[in-house]
Parts: structure tokens; C-alpha cells; sequence
């Protein structure tokens, strides 16, 4: 939590983390089985393999001096459902979510996915001055996919 100077207001992250299973396989359809095969491993099994995936997203802007509050995190829940939960968990990212019909699933492209998803919820945030920038972090290995939502609307 941060304050800008003795008259600026106060600032805080607010985070909230989830869980969902899901199975794919990385497969590009522009490569050869054997390329697909050669670059992808294991992981390109037919018949796929699953994760657990953790993701959590962050928020960050003034808390407001009404409601004490960065966002209510009822709404940040309801959010997360709406963009994560729903299209992903328990799925089949290759044969049950459109945006992988044509994109291969890997973690970077899962984090895309859901960060394009949040925005659908988020950019009001921005435009009321409550929220500075949302960070969708899939935590699966070392890939961390940040953005900040005043950049990508600019």
C-alpha cells in the first residue's frame, strides 16, 4: 500500500487466485506430425494430457473513500468466473474453447486467453479511475503473462 505524498490518496493491490483443471495437446496444425512431434514432445500426445492451472489476478489502483475499497472483490470473483472458470475448467482447451481451434494452447497462449477475457469485464475499471491495471499470472513453471491495461488501450 502506498500513499502519493501527505495530501495523495491511497493506493493498494488487491489479488484473488484460482484453480482450474484442463487437457489439451500442443499440436500446430502448419507442422508436420513429425515436426509437431520433434517440438512438442510428449506434450503432443493425441490423445492430449491435462494440468492444474493457478491463476491470479491482480488489481491495483486509489482505494475510494467511500467504500474503502480498490474493488469489490464479490465483483472481481464474479469477473474471474465469467473469464476463466467457465470457459476453462474441467474443458478440453483444443476441442471445447473456440479460441483454440486455431491457436496452440500453450501457457503464453492460455494466459492471452484470459487476459483478453478479463478485459471484456475490467475496462470499465479503467475508465472510473478505480483499477490501474489487472495481471492475469498463470502459475504453471516459470510463465508469468503481465500486462497492463493502460497500455493495451491506449
Amino acid at each position: 500500500m502506498s500513499a502519493a505524498g501527505s495530501r495523495g490518496r491511497r493506493q493498494a493491490r488487491l489479488s484473488r487466485l484460482v484453480s482450474f483443471s484442463a487437457s489439451h495437446r500442443l499440436h500446430c496444425k502448419s507442422l508436420s506430425d513429425e515436426e509437431n512431434l520433434k517440438l512438442f514432445g510428449k506434450c503432443n500426445n493425441p490423445n492430449g494430457h491435462g494440468h492444474n492451472y493457478k491463476v491470479v489476478v491482480t488489481v491495483h489502483g486509489e482505494i475510494d473513500p467511500v467504500t474503502g475499497m480498490v474493488m469489490n472483490l464479490t465483483d472481481l470473483k464474479k469477473y474471474m468466473e465469467e473469464a476463466i472458470m467457465k470457459p476453462l475448467d474441467h474443458k478440453n482447451l483444443d476441442l471445447d474453447v473456440p479460441y483454440f481451434a486455431n491457436v496452440v494452447s500453450t501457457t503464453e497462449n492460455v494466459a492471452v486467453y484470459i487476459w483478453e477475457n478479463l478485459q471484456k469485464c475490467l475496462p470499465q475499471l479503467v475508465h472510473n479511475g478505480l483499477s490501474e491495471y489487472c495481471c492475469p499470472k498463470i502459475i504453471k513453471g516459470l510463465v508469468q503473462c503481465l500486462k497492463r491495461i493502460k497500455g493495451l488501450m491506449q
